[in-house]
């Protein structure tokens, strides 16, 4: 949810579609029954657009394909909706990442959105080669975005050294217009601080309204410390069938 009301994204299943939810992601392999071609991920695009669907939740992993090289190939069939891309901190250069950002939003005329994922499983994270525990994972997504930040608001070249990443004298040639949303999402502690800081919209998964209630109050109250608001949004999964009854006997 925004100041601007109620928005509604889609999910392209780039792993392949299927009728029933399927379990896996993070480190566990799988694949839906219809093979994730960009011919069927192009229908799948006109399909968002053409029923009102602001845009689509990209996932990034090694069960799916590249988020990144298939949005910019989507893009390029697309009119209106916006790309959620899915993206971790530490696989990437902070620089590039901006950089990267910065060209997705001219040649897509502002439809990048950015879903910072710090990481999955552990045995995952280390197949990318990435060896740092959560804790330092979070650490190290504070930092990077803090780059990202830097060098798409400035016109002066920017230097950090943090405890993970480092940078000297890096600037853009151009910075990009609008400056892509960042969404973020994580419930443990090391998170809130973060996504106060740097979040544009919180995500969360579809839990007990209470406990959700509690999560978005945490990250408010973390907000306000750092003179912001932060809008927030549901990762949730739907079930339909003709009756409610149909629909919970699949659930």
């Amino acid at each position: 949810m925004t100041d601007r009301g109620l928005s509604f994204h889609w999910f392209l299943p780039t792993y392949g579609d299927s009728r029933g939810l399927m379990a896996g992601g993070h480190g566990s392999f799988m694949s839906g029954d219809r093979p994730a071609t960009l011919r069927y991920l192009n229908q799948l695009t006109a399909a968002a657009e053409d029923n009102g669907f602001e845009g689509v939740l990209t996932p990034t992993g090694a069960w799916c394909e590249d988020a990144w090289l298939t949005t910019a190939m989507l893009v390029q069939t697309s009119e209106t909706l916006k790309f959620l891309v899915a993206l971790r901190p530490g696989l990437t250069s902070p620089t590039l990442a901006a950089q990267m950002a910065a060209t997705f939003q001219r040649h897509s005329a502002g439809r990048l959105l950015l879903n910072v994922v710090t990481g999955g499983e552990q045995r995952e994270q280390q197949a990318y080669g990435d060896f740092l525990d959560k804790t330092q994972r979070y650490a190290r997504t504070g930092e990077f975005l803090h780059i990202v930040r830097n060098l798409w608001e400035s016109t002066e070249p920017f230097s950090f050294t943090g405890e993970h990443l480092r940078v000297q004298d890096a600037i853009l040639s151009a910075r990009p217009d609008p400056i892509p949303p960042v969404f973020f999402g994580g419930s443990s502690g090391p998170a809130g601080p973060i996504a106060a800081r740097y979040a544009d919209t919180y995500l969360t998964w579809g839990e007990p309204l209470d406990a959700v209630a509690a999560k978005l109050d945490w990250i408010r109250g973390l907000a306000a410390i750092e003179g912001r608001t932060v809008d927030f949004g549901l990762r949730i999964h739907v079930i339909s069938r003709d009756t409610a009854a149909e629909a919970w006997t699949e659930a």
